[in-house]
């Protein structure tokens, strides 16, 4: 490719990413999330900066057409912005921030949910993909968009514009959207976790089980048998995917879940640590100021304040 076709190129995705700001610009009138049309497609705007906010993300695709984002998983930290795209590949408990951000010049960006059960439907329709067999990585990367794949996220988003064509397109776009995810360079990271029977596919049932189940004491042997898994093997590979041991995880999930309880629901500190499995009050405000940088009732009244 020549100097000219670069600079052709490069041009062009700008005229994509321009495009689809404005896409979400008139799908998002204040700051927050918003559902679409098209179900799994979502799309948010950010005007204010915020730190870390704990969340238990779910599969999924994000791309940033404005703004740049931080994600943190355990103590490592993910960027993403308009040159580079974010997977989650398995459900994990994650935090992530916004800085530099304005009214004039807010974070614009979408998420494309991912059905694990799609990816192993395209591989087994598409066949042989030449996807590459790699030892577990972590279940969340940063990889180059190119314009093929920014290219069939606008001609999805488009369909906002056409809602008499979402139900004919929108899912062979998505299809097509996924089929450039596992062609992608890490494309081997959501291969592997779709293959039954292959370890990180295993992984990712732990995972499972630990989402559905993290309010039960957590015994590993029980949950190695549970997925077919060594203990040694299970212990390895889990934090290969999420940067945390089992327990680690289950921690995380707990005291997230406990903070949602006493901001939703009111429930006292006491009550909501006992809810999600806790038997000490003390180690359950140890742990929560650990993760949260300070105790219950001091965390909530700065969060409500922040509202």
């Amino acid at each position: 490719m020549t100097s000219f076709d670069r600079f052709q190129a490069s041009a062009d995705m700008e005229k994509q990413r321009a495009e689809l700001a404005a896409i979400i610009r008139r799908n998002t009138s204040e700051d927050g999330s918003y559902q679409t049309a098209i179900g799994s497609l979502v799309m948010s705007r950010h005007t204010k900066s915020h730190d870390f906010a704990p969340v238990l993300a779910q599969p999924a695709l994000c791309i940033m057409a404005q703004g740049r984002k931080e994600v943190r998983l355990a103590d490592e930290f993910f960027n993403y912005d308009p040159l580079n795209y974010l997977v989650v590949s398995v459900s994990m408990p994650l935090s992530g921030r916004v800085v530099n951000v304005s009214p004039e010049e807010p974070i614009l960006a979408v998420r494309l949910d991912i059905d694990p059960t799609e990816i192993t439907a395209l591989i087994a329709d598409a066949g042989p993909m030449g996807v590459p067999t790699r030892p577990t990585g972590r279940g969340l990367y940063v990889e180059k968009i190119d314009s093929a794949m920014l290219d069939a996220v606008l001609r999805l988003a488009r369909l906002l514009d056409a809602p008499k064509d979402i139900a004919m397109l929108a899912p062979l776009i998505r299809r097509e959207i996924l089929y450039r995810l596992l062609r992608s360079p890490q494309g081997h990271r959501l291969y592997e976790i779709a293959i039954a029977n292959s370890q990180s596919h295993r992984i990712s049932q732990a995972i499972k089980w630990l989402n559905g189940n993290f309010e039960q004491p957590l015994r590993i042997d029980d949950l190695a048998r549970e997925v077919n898994l060594s203990v040694s093997t299970l212990h390895h590979r889990f934090k290969a995917m999420t940067a945390m041991s089992p327990l680690q995880y289950q921690k995380q999930l707990r005291l997230q879940e406990a903070r949602r309880l006493m901001l939703t629901e009111g429930l006292e500190a006491s009550a909501a640590g006992y809810r999600v499995g806790y038997e000490s009050p003390s180690q359950f405000s140890r742990e929560y100021s650990r993760l949260f940088g300070a105790p219950p009732l001091r965390d909530l009244a700065r969060l409500r304040l922040s509202v």
